[in-house]
């Protein structure tokens, strides 16, 4: 009885190593292990002094400011629309008070004036964002819901920005594509063209020569 006792442990002994060899050679590597391994690799610190720079720069502005705080003060508006190209242009006036706002960051205006009969009261920012390096600007009134968003570069040759924006169509309820090019004229004079397509051309849709007073 004992020697059969013997043998029976020793034949237990033997399956329960012989398993646990089997489990250890069958289990597979997990993502966890790998996740974990690939921690364990140590990861080159972030230069805080290289980020602090980038930030400084990006938030101190430049000589492409001083172009937008070059504007400040009020200027007088006449505006030219077409509805199309062939169309008969429509005219009307308003008035543009200009400042610098944020620390010299951005330029805001805010337009008064009448449009198509009915008081008109518009307001556009422009910015230059230093990591882009670009001009964007947005604009609001009270003739709908929408904003126009544009964006573009300085060309030194012309002294305009040249922008291209998108703003909504109420007719077609989609976005549309629109090209700006605001020209700096002299000290005093600006002028703005907004050009639209329609059936596929492209026409001059508005005109506004800004004269500061």
């Amino acid at each position: 009885m004992n020697k059969l006792t013997t043998i029976l442990a020793i034949i237990t002994l033997c399956f329960i190593s012989c398993k646990k060899e089997v489990k250890e050679e069958a289990t597979p590597t997990t993502a966890t292990d790998s996740i974990k391994t690939e921690e364990s690799v140590a990861e080159a610190p972030l230069d805080s002094a290289a980020q602090m720079k980038a930030w400084q720069e990006y938030a101190t502005p430049g000589n492409p400011h001083k172009i937008l705080a070059d504007e400040v003060g009020t200027w007088n508006c006449d505006m030219t629309f077409w509805s199309d190209a062939n169309a008969k242009p429509e005219k009307e006036t308003c008035v543009a008070e200009i400042k610098m706002i944020l620390g010299g960051r951005f330029q805001e205006a805010t337009y008064k004036g009448t449009m198509m009969g009915q008081p008109f009261d518009g307001k556009g920012t422009v910015g230059y964002n230093n990591a882009s390096k670009e001009y964007v600007s947005t604009f609001i009134d009270n003739m709908g819901t929408g904003m126009m968003i544009g964006r573009g570069k300085y060309n030194e040759s012309t002294k305009s920005i040249d922008y291209d924006g998108e703003m909504a169509d109420p007719v077609t309820a989609k976005n549309t594509k629109y090209r700006e090019v605001y020209t700096i004229v002299d000290a005093k004079t600006r002028k703005m063209e907004m050009y639209d397509t329609k059936n596929g051309t492209e026409y001059k849709s508005m005109e506004i020569v800004m004269t500061k007073k």
